[in-house]
């Protein structure tokens, strides 16, 4: 049956002033599956690497300029295709900092798309519907471009796929109220059109998503009174240049999905596989008005298979890759990983096949305690994977739900104890999140309800990000659970900027407050004392290890009060003088961060509060010290500046073979 997991954000929006218009124009895959490229509505593409949900690297063309189509990768060539103001195609590799000093070229017709497949050259589809490979188009940028639609035709969704090693660019087109399927294979070129059904007067697809299976193209295409038709193009079929001629195109009803009052406006449905079909933006059959959904319909059966709500404004924009669905909705992108495995009519509806008889089932259904259930399958030397799952789900649905939100806090901690101390713990992973989610929820609805041990045990499993349970930092805050803060900065890679600062805040705010009671002490005095004291220091070095973004830390770095500025810094200064004196710096053990993340600390600081330290009389030696410290590094890399040339030409040497047990050899330096 398929599943949506608990998903995660990538990235905010700034949204348009339309109804479809999320801020975002697309998004395609990088180099692996955990990489894509995110093309904003105006001026922007990013890269970001989805697991980390960190970008990687931003170009951004000038004021005044547009990007008029998504950016796409071109694995070939290890380079980032776009177009600009419609005409202008701009090519950059990784290392290329400003888009306007990379290659560009002026085409003399208006681009629609760029498509480029995995390992395949970009195809180039113009507005006007012709089609060009890019390096047959930049080799004459201004060659006359034809036209290939009809007038008032206009081009709606466009994609590209291989079918028999063979590739083409699909693309639909409107006019004057009828819908066309254009058909065009490259190598060699034959353009074939269609003619979809006409829906109700004056309705148009919403939606169009297309793939190749079992010597066919497979047309899927959504209509705003909630009907999805699919429309099945055989590749044999597929002659010479006819693309004048508009063929009929026979579709069939594939789901009829409930629209509520009134039409749909923004929604869009992908195809996943074969039985499966993502829908966003269309009511949940049960969920009550106002509420918009992420749902997994099967179309061999006609069932909702799984839903999830999403909140905010939905624009009618879904990709998939790689088993996610990413999805903009109010000012956020979204990432939802899911899974659809082969369905039969009985998991459809929800009755899973079970390997136990259904005396043992209706046994099972009457133990009371997860234990139980967990424990007494281990006796069974094998159980098939769809069993497994059975139990996992069953173990979801029937005791989870119930005993962490009304057991006492014992009980919930030996029972999550008993779940994950399961062999088969990669089965239950799913339910993490939600254990996680449920335990937050009731500590922070019930003041007397707290397990901490057993929040810390599911942070170890490093099945939980911020993402997933985004209140648990701040609930550990809340409780003054330093030891959970410390686990969470530690494991989950999507710590965001906003709450990495508070624990920082609180973090430095219980220094002053202990009066800095477990201050390290030194027999020997030019040896540098840690001004907050080791048990503090492993707290601020989780903060320094952190991941973060300049442009989101620094504003939240200026609510730092000039009392914790000076302190911080009087710390930062302190790893400084470690690394000045010992090479490895670590503290009894701790984890420490490297000297460049402690001077971009310091940078970041001094950037955030530069003008409050100057008129605080207590920085003024700490300011002159760390000013000192700059022109020590600045003399050092000129020193060694002077000396590079040298030993470069040391390692170029030839090292004699045959010394001998002791030998001098003189080398001069010029």
């Amino acid at each position: 049956m398929a599943a949506l997991y608990e998903g995660y954000t990538l990235c905010g929006l700034v949204p348009g002033q339309t109804l479809t218009n999320s801020g975002i124009q697309g998004i395609e895959a990088e180099r692996d599956s955990d990489h894509v490229v995110v093309t904003d509505s105006t001026r922007s593409v990013t890269l970001y690497k989805v697991s980390d949900q960190k970008p990687l690297s931003s170009w951004t063309v000038k004021q005044g300029q547009t990007l008029t189509c998504p950016a796409v990768y071109n694995s070939q060539t290890e380079e980032y295709v776009v177009v600009s103001d419609n005409k202008v195609i701009r090519i950059w590799k990784d290392e290329d900092i400003l888009l306007d000093k990379a290659f560009k070229a002026t085409v003399s017709s208006d681009v629609w798309r760029v498509h480029c497949l995995p390992g395949g050259e970009p195809v180039v589809l113009f507005q006007r519907g012709a089609v060009r490979l890019l390096d047959s188009l930049l080799s004459a940028p201004q060659q006359p471009i034809e036209e290939v639609l009809a007038q008032e035709e206009a081009i709606r969704w466009s994609t590209n796929i291989v079918a028999d090693s063979q590739q083409f660019v699909i693309f639909t087109t409107e006019q004057k109220g009828d819908s066309f399927l254009y058909l065009h294979r490259l190598n060699p070129n034959t353009l074939q059109r269609y003619r979809l059904e006409r829906e109700e007067p004056g309705l148009s697809p919403l939606s169009f998503s297309a793939s190749y299976r079992d010597k066919h193209i497979c047309l899927l295409y959504l209509y705003p009174n909630g009907h999805v038709y699919q429309s099945v193009v055989s590749v044999r079929g597929l002659g010479g240049d006819e693309g004048a001629q508009a063929l009929p195109l026979p579709r069939s009803l594939l789901l009829g999905l409930p629209v509520g009052e009134g039409l749909l406006e923004a929604a869009s449905a992908q195809l996943l596989d074969e039985a499966h079909v993502a829908v966003v933006g269309v009511p949940h059959p049960s969920a009550g008005a106002g509420k918009d959904f992420l749902c997994i319909w099967n179309t061999n059966f006609q069932t909702l298979q799984a839903g999830k709500e999403m909140a905010g404004k939905i624009y009618g924009q879904l990709w998939t890759f790689s088993n996610k669905l990413f999805i903009p909705h109010g000012k956020t992108l979204s990432v939802i990983p899911y899974e659809c495995p082969k369905s039969s009519l009985a998991s459809a509806l929800g009755k899973l096949k079970q390997a136990k008889t259904e005396g043992e089932l209706k046994q099972m259904s009457c133990v009371p305690s997860w234990n139980n259930i967990l424990h007494g399958d281990k006796a069974q030397p094998s159980r098939p994977a769809e069993t497994r799952k059975t139990v996992s789900n069953f173990i979801k649905t029937k005791y989870l739900n119930f005993s962490v939100q009304t057991a006492p806090v014992e009980e919930v901690q030996r029972e999550v104890e008993g779940l994950l101390s399961r062999a088969d713990i990669q089965d239950l992973q799913p339910l993490v999140g939600q254990l996680a989610s449920m335990l937050v929820s009731r500590s922070l609805a019930d003041p007397a309800f707290y397990t901490p041990s057993t929040l810390a045990q599911l942070v170890h499993t490093q099945s939980l990000c911020h993402s997933v349970c985004p209140d648990l930092v701040l609930l550990a805050l809340e409780r003054r659970d330093f030891f959970l803060c410390q686990l969470c900065l530690q494991f989950f890679p999507d710590i965001p900027e906003a709450v990495t600062c508070a624990c920082l805040k609180a973090f430095i705010r219980v220094v002053i407050k202990t009066g800095e009671e477990d201050k390290e002490k030194s027999s020997t005095p030019p040896e540098p004392i840690c001004p907050v004291g080791l048990h503090k220091a492993v707290l601020l070095n989780e903060v320094l290890l952190t991941a973060y973004s300049d442009t989101f830390l620094l504003p939240h770095l200026k609510d730092l009060s000039s009392q914790h500025v000076v302190l911080f810094l009087q710390y930062l200064q302190f790893l400084y003088l470690k690394y000045s004196q010992d090479a490895s710096p670590q503290m009894h053990g701790l984890r420490s961060p490297s000297l460049t993340q402690i001077m971009d600390w310091v940078c970041m600081v001094l950037d955030a509060h530069f003008t409050v330290l100057v008129m605080t009389p207590e920085a003024k030696g700490l300011l002159v010290n760390l000013h000192s410290f700059v022109k020590s590094q600045v003399r050092l890399v000129s020193e060694l500046g002077k000396i590079e040339g040298s030993l470069q030409e040391l390692n170029k040497m030839k090292v004699k073979k045959d010394v001998g047990q002791y030998s001098i050899e003189i080398i001069e330096l010029f």
